[in-house]
């Protein structure tokens, strides 16, 4: 299948989807927005597509929403008698926003590879992924306060304090400063960061590594964590133990005793 504005491969069980509008760093209009739910969607239905690679065509992986498409102040886009706040608004509700749920909820590991700058809501579409790797050259910037006006959003105001703590996030979010790769690597935005030119052979190798392990757990392990956040201690421990009645019955748990048993790398299947 094919789409405009992203390109999508599906390659021994990684899937790699390519933001692909790099004469405007990638920006988030609604047609690219659409494309990638719409691979979203194939790769949650495809039970031999495992691990799914994001990133971006050309020098940026994603420059935030696309203020060119969405009018201005004095001139608010099409819809008759809605002003630009509606209109933003509703394209939140029902393409921003979905997205972001949608990455998040997949049950099949994500990993954003991080090329060149990450901008506002670019830095929520990465962050969205459960690993983010960047290279050395990439940064991140939240643009939305200082040069916009507005708050942070796609999810940005809930995964920043939760993964640099309030200080760091409200210091992010209130001056804009950009924050290189290596840097948000150290206070725990994002996983790795790596030399430019090894970038995409560390990501390939890390969903490698997903989409050969045992990936009926994946999912489970992603609800498991997101559940955390809002869990006491003993409903999280409640979790785990019905995560694990599921996952113990299951042939990947006994694959997996046996190849630790014999010494030998596990074959997981799925069931």
């Amino acid at each position: 299948m094919e789409y405009e504005n992203v390109i999508f491969e599906n390659t021994n069980g990684i899937g790699l989807l390519t933001l692909n509008r790099p004469d405007v760093l990638n920006s988030l209009s609604v047609p690219l927005m659409t494309d990638v739910r719409a691979v979203l969607a194939r790769v949650a239905a495809d039970p031999e597509c495992r691990a799914l690679v994001m990133t971006g065509a050309g020098p940026g992986f994603c420059a935030g929403a696309d203020l060119a498409s969405t009018g201005s102040p004095d001139r608010p886009g099409t819809e008759e008698g809605l002003s630009l706040g509606e209109m933003v608004s509703r394209s939140m509700k029902s393409q921003f926003n979905p997205l972001v749920m949608e990455i998040t909820e997949l049950e099949k590991p994500v990993i954003a590879a991080v090329n060149g700058v990450v901008a506002g809501g670019g830095v929520g579409l990465a962050l969205a992924a459960d690993i983010v790797i960047a290279c050395r050259s990439s940064y991140f910037v939240q643009v939305f306060g200082p040069k916009l006006g507005i708050v942070p959003d796609m999810g940005c105001t809930w995964h920043l304090p939760r993964l640099v703590g309030r200080a760091r996030a409200l210091g992010l979010a209130l001056t804009g400063e950009k924050l290189p790769s290596e840097k948000a690597a150290e206070w725990g935005l994002i996983w790795k960061c790596v030399d430019d030119d090894k970038l995409m052979q560390e990501v390939m190798s890390t969903a490698r590594r997903l989409a050969d392990g045992p990936f009926m757990a994946h999912g489970y392990i992603k609800r498991v964590l997101a559940a955390s956040d809002h869990n006491s201690l003993p409903e999280q421990l409640d979790l785990e133990r019905m995560s694990q009645r599921i996952l113990c019955d299951s042939a990947d748990f006994v694959e997996g005793v046996t190849a630790f048993l014999t010494k030998r790398k596990p074959e997981f299947k799925g069931r």
